[in-house]
């Protein structure tokens, strides 16, 4: 029994739509805040880049999320609680550091600190 020309193409268009999905169902971080609140916000968008800047006062988080490609630059710095694939650990983030990766599968961040940490994400479309 052969299939008809319109099966094979319902079949590749399902398979293509199932690989270009994205692996998990999580928000990416503008998408993704705290308690139902907002942590990022844009502050440009166009065909070629999205800025985000993202503010945790002290006790304040991202719950877990995804990042694409991006860089990032700390105005203001603070300690935070980040779990990941590879487990939960501290780090203090200095005012003024900086980092870019190809994205991260996924994340979830907790400010410990006792001073509000602000950041720019700057992903490449």
């Amino acid at each position: 029994m052969g299939f008809s020309n319109l099966t094979i193409r319902l079949l590749i268009f399902i398979l293509l739509s199932i690989s270009c999905t994205p692996k998990n169902n999580l928000p990416d971080p503008l998408e993704a805040g705290w308690k139902n609140q907002a942590v990022c916000e844009v502050l440009e968008e166009n065909s070629k880049l999205r800025v985000l800047k993202c503010i945790f006062p002290p006790g304040v988080g991202h719950e877990k999320h995804y990042h694409a490609a991006h860089f990032g630059y700390t105005i203001a710095g603070s300690t935070f609680r980040i779990t990941d694939a590879a487990g939960t650990r501290e780090l203090t983030v200095p005012t003024g550091a900086n980092f870019s990766n190809e994205g991260i599968e996924w994340h979830e961040v907790l400010n410990i600190g006792d001073s509000t940490g602000i950041f720019l994400i700057i992903e490449p479309k």
